[in-house]
């Protein structure tokens, strides 16, 4: 809103210092260091409310150390994340773009559920919280949102023909006269240089509809990744500032992923498309940033306050979703590894469970418990340590995913 304020005032009444709101770079760092000062400032009212109202965490008792002293921590504190995105996004964000709106819908969409999720938990006092079955529809229904609106909206579009040059040792990007803005369900692939992947090669068979085949395959995929995702930092906030911190490691490379894709000259220099109206992102993901790093404040070990299934369903969600609208889908693997491994291991550990039992009449499992990170503190490896060696990782990982943009 603060945009078309001072875009309005330079243009009628040239008041000084309001072109600064015309550039990203500026608008991003004033939603970085707004989202901090919500996240902490407003943050710590929010949590001595959560705890006057008695709004507690309810902890079943695992065997784990230190577990039962958490008895009673505020939980719902994914509140404090959720405004402090949204009100710097609001304020320095153009909020009339498509890019934007579509992560404002995201996050107040799986914000609610998770929301319910932990209403139910903690005021109805059903442990297992929202029915999975409506959870997984809130998922795919968001995920269903976001790739309908790529498909229809004339303002999703990208451009994969730039041309880096280099004229008289000056580098250089410019369009190339096949370069045109279209829509397309072309991605990028990692290490792989001069080439996009399109979701319609995957449908050869259906020759002159392979196009409209693989709008319908994108959005069964961009469901898949939102619900995947979302779930993965759900199973990873179990200990004080593993789900958060790790967020914000992620949250940090996908604004430099955006930045770059919003840029035509780093786009043509990197091999990757260039994606118009994305720079509003780069705004998004400094608030992103700013959130979860002003939360890990109380967040971190000993923890003041638990983001409950309203913080972890909503981050998770943002980085599936922003990565989709970036065409870098390909790359949450390597991103989001801690994730993923945090879901791999539940899947596994359940799996061989159940095989197991089947045929030897008792179950066995991999881990000795499982998600992972329950794993090493059955290992008596403690919290603190198991977070700081999870944050390394994910550092590592986004170094990685960085890197792999020079690779192509």
């Amino acid at each position: 809103m603060l945009y078309y304020l001072f875009r309005f005032l330079e243009e009628n009444f040239n008041l000084p210092g309001a072109g600064l709101f015309s550039y990203v770079s500026f608008r991003a760092g004033m939603a970085l260091i707004f989202s901090l000062f919500i996240s902490m400032v407003i943050g710590k009212n929010i949590i001595n409310y959560l705890r006057k109202k008695q709004i507690g965490e309810s902890i079943r008792d695992l065997g784990l150390d230190g577990q039962i002293s958490k008895k009673g921590t505020p939980t719902m504190g994914g509140i404090i994340i959720i405004i402090a995105i949204l009100v710097p996004s609001l304020l320095f964000g153009r909020i009339r773009n498509i890019y934007l709106l579509l992560m404002i819908a995201t996050t107040v969409w799986l914000g609610v559920i998770g929301f319910l999720d932990d209403y139910i938990k903690v005021f109805r006092k059903h442990k297992e919280g929202l029915n999975g079955k409506f959870k997984i529809v809130g998922q795919i229904g968001i995920g269903l949102l976001v790739g309908m609106t790529m498909f229809l909206s004339p303002e999703v579009v990208m451009i994969e023909n730039t041309n880096h040059v280099k004229v008289q040792h000056i580098e250089t990007t410019e369009l190339d006269s096949k370069s045109i803005a279209v829509k397309s369900t072309q991605t990028t692939i990692p290490f792989i240089k001069n080439t996009n992947f399109d979701y319609a090669d995957f449908l050869p068979f259906l020759k002159e509809h392979a196009q409209t085949g693989a709008w319908i395959l994108f959005i069964i995929i961009t469901i898949f990744i939102v619900t995947a995702v979302s779930n993965g930092a759900n199973l990873t906030d179990g200990l004080d500032g593993l789900a958060d911190g790790s967020s914000s490691i992620i949250g940090i490379t996908l604004g430099v992923l955006a930045y770059v894709s919003s840029h035509v000259g780093f786009a043509g220099y990197f091999d990757i498309m260039f994606v118009p109206g994305s720079e509003e992102l780069v705004v998004f993901a400094s608030a992103f940033v700013g959130a979860t790093v002003g939360f890990l404040w109380y967040n971190s070990y000993p923890a003041q306050v638990f983001m409950g299934d309203t913080g972890s369903l909503t981050i998770g969600g943002i980085i599936g979703v922003f990565a989709i609208l970036i065409h870098k889908e390909f790359l949450l693997p390597i991103l989001c590894g801690i994730f993923l491994i945090e879901n791999l291991s539940v899947m596994m550990q359940v799996s061989y469970f159940k095989y197991t039992k089947k045929k030897y009449g008792e179950g066995r499992r991999i881990f000795l418990m499982s998600p992972l990170h329950h794993h090493y503190q059955k290992k008596g490896i403690p919290e603190a340590k198991i977070v700081t060696r999870f944050w390394i990782i994910g550092i590592a990982l986004a170094i990685f995913t960085l890197i792999t943009l020079k690779i192509r």
